[in-house]
């Protein structure tokens, strides 16, 4: 479904999944209309029941399919994979290296400048 926004003119489209949506929202909470959102502004173009309802003819029979195909599916429980073992490390064993004294001829060569 083509539209164009209330605001800034700017032309977009809503999909059949999202005007099947519209229209259990609508359904749902007794509205009138419908709140497409806008990509460039973000506004609100209200678009109202029956408009929606001429693009999705029978949207009630394709909502029960809906419906049926989502609970049909069932929900897959996670595989459980091999475990990537990390190498333990020791607190403060990392630190040893960091810290440990610079050798002489390094602090031979940096104090002659």
């Amino acid at each position: 479904m083509n539209i164009r926004c209330a605001f800034c003119q700017t032309p977009y489209a809503i999909g059949r999944t999202e005007i099947l949506a519209g229209l259990q929202k609508i359904e749902a909470e007794n509205l009138s209309h419908y709140d497409a959102h806008c990509p460039r502004c973000r506004r609100v173009t209200q678009i109202p029941r029956q408009k929606l309802e001429l693009a999705f003819p029978n949207w009630k029979e394709a909502l029960t399919e809906a419906v049926s195909d989502a609970s049909a599916v069932p929900a897959a429980p996670p595989e459980p994979g091999p475990k990537a073992s990390l190498p333990i490390e020791k607190p403060g064993a990392g630190k040893a290296e960091a810290t440990a004294p610079a050798s002489k001829a390094h602090r031979k060569r940096t104090s002659k400048k």
